[in-house]
Formats: C-alpha cells, sequence, structure tokens
C-alpha cells in the first residue's frame, strides 16, 4: 500500500504557501488529546525535560509544556506559523541568525524556554541544540515526503538522547482514496524505521470521526495511532 503515495513530493515552498494562505485544517487550537493523556508516559516523573518538536508550526502544545517547566526546541520551515505561535501565546521573543545554518533565523522567547529554528529540517542537527530528553511528533512524520523517511528517522534518532522518549502519533487510511499529505504511515513501517535502536510500544489506537475535511479527501476511515518510542540500551 505505500507504493500508492511513494512518488508524491511536496517542496518547502508549498508548505510556505498553505500558512500565507491560511490551509492549515492540520493546526489544533488546543493541547493535542494524545499528548495530553500520556504526558506521564513522557516525563516518567522527570522535570526540566527537554522536547524536541519536528515540523512544529504554532502547536500550542509548546507552550503548555513550557509553563509546565520543560523547554522546547522546534523547527518550522514558514515564518508565519512561528510568529503566529508566539504572538498567540503572548510570549515575547528575539529573533536572531543561525551561524551554523545559512539562512536560518532562531526565535527565542525572553524566558529562553522556547525555541524556534526557521529552516529546512534536514538542515537542523545535534551539533546545533544537542539532544532530547523527549521528542513529540505531531504532524511531522506523516508530512514529510514518503522518499525521506529514512533520513528522517536518521535524524530523529540522533537528537535522542540516551533517556528520550519519543512520542509519533501516526495516520492509517486506505493511501489508494488520498495522496496526501498528511500520509498513511503504517505500523509496520514505523518498525522498519526505528526497530533496529529504539524499543517501540503503541499507546492507543483510535477510530478517528470523519470530519468534512476528512471526507472531502475520499476518505471512508481514519485510524490515529500513537506510538512510544525509546533508545534500546546499549
Amino acid at each position: 500500500m505505500l507504493a500508492a503515495q511513494a512518488g508524491r513530493v511536496m517542496v518547502l515552498g508549498e508548505w510556505e504557501e498553505r500558512w500565507r494562505d491560511d490551509r492549515i485544517g492540520f493546526h489544533l487550537p488546543h493541547v493535542h488529546k494524545m499528548l495530553e493523556d500520556n504526558i506521564d508516559k513522557v516525563l516518567v516523573g522527570r522535570t526540566g525535560v527537554r522536547f524536541f518538536f519536528p515540523l512544529c508550526g504554532k502547536a500550542v502544545d509548546m507552550k503548555w509544556l513550557a509553563d509546565m517547566g520543560h523547554s522546547v526546541v522546534g523547527v518550522e520551515i514558514a515564518e508565519k506559523a512561528i510568529r503566529q505561535f508566539f504572538e498567540d501565546s503572548g510570549v515575547t521573543y528575539s529573533e536572531e541568525p543561525v551561524a551554523a545554518v545559512p539562512g536560518a533565523k532562531l526565535y527565542k522567547s525572553s524566558e529562553g524556554n522556547i525555541s524556534v529554528y526557521q529552516c529546512d529540517l534536514y538542515s537542523f542537527s545535534r551539533t546545533i541544540e544537542g539532544q532530547f530528553g523527549a521528542i513529540w511528533d505531531r504532524g511531522s512524520l506523516v508530512a514529510i515526503n514518503p522518499r525521506d523517511r529514512e533520513k528522517y528517522a536518521s535524524l530523529i534518532t540522533s537528537l535522542m538522547a540516551k533517556d528520550c522518549r519519543y512520542l509519533l502519533d501516526t495516520l492509517l487510511y486506505n493511501p489508494e482514496q488520498y495522496k496526501g499529505p498528511p500520509f498513511f504511515v503504517p505500523d509496520e513501517q514505523v518498525h522498519s524505521l526505528f526497530g533496529d535502536s529504539c524499543a517501540i510500544e503503541r499507546l492507543r489506537s483510535v477510530d478517528v470521526a470523519l470530519t468534512d475535511r476528512h471526507r472531502s479527501w475520499g476518505l471512508d476511515s481514519l485510524t490515529e495511532n500513537l506510538h512510544l518510542i525509546t533508545p534500546k540500551s546499549s
């Protein structure tokens, strides 16, 4: 079934265009319930955890976690999304160039607990911000081009500290009905991407009530799966 979407390619400019045109049906105006319901499994009693948000958009989850005493680093290509996040959250911020990534900008909260890099995700690396104790991946793996998934998994695993707990949200549907994004990511591929170096536990599987947006894609069913991925002991 993966073959149905294998050739689908979105260039970065298309994502920026979606933000410019406010075609952001993927944005949630509230904290994601899967994160809220499973935050204890991510934290496991830890405080002051460093979270990584790949393709963060303007996710309100970032402010929620920062308010709990954690710190957040996000990567996003669309400047509009980043500015809206800080403005909508009422968080004052500064911006500066990133010496290690030509053309990139860093938007940082005045308290220093939220940093968002405006750049291509694959320009980001552990040399810029080190490794993380947690990752929240909602709308990232399902958004990248299917042909780039192995490169994506390599980046994500390189950013995982030994105690990292990576929460991954994926979608299952018939890819013959919709070309994506968001893309179809079966559990088998999650295991092929991360299983060699990580333990994988499926925490939740929920049949999503179809919205008009989902029906406009031609879908007749949609399942949301939540995985907890942790590095195997070396």
